[in-house]
């Protein structure tokens, strides 16, 4: 099994800079979400594996996971890999790491 791609909090907010349209799934809790967030749709960790027939993603499109810390959105990318999803990467460090560079 190939290493968990990752993404890197810097890669990332230059990619939302330049406005380029992204796939991201963040997978806290919805209050977690409605508190602060960069966009995507909000799937909590633990309805995921529910929601996974009504993504809108085909399964080699490029799924960025993202979480607090990067713990559930790895989670995340493991189940997401299981069911078939060949492209998907994990924010390393998570929002936290991202509004370092806000």
């Amino acid at each position: 099994m190939q290493p968990h791609q990752q993404i890197k909090a810097e890669e990332l907010t230059l990619r939302l800079n330049s406005n380029e349209p992204l796939n991201l799934i963040d997978v806290r809790e919805v209050i977690e979400y409605h508190t602060y967030n960069i966009g995507g749709i909000n799937i909590p960790l633990s309805k995921l594996e529910a929601a996974l027939n009504g993504l809108p993603y085909n399964k080699t499109d490029e799924i960025i996971v993202i979480c607090k810390v990067g713990l559930r959105s790895e989670t995340a990318q493991g189940l997401l890999k299981q069911h078939g999803y060949t492209n998907v990467r994990n924010l390393q460090g998570g929002l936290i790491a991202l509004q370092k560079f806000k």
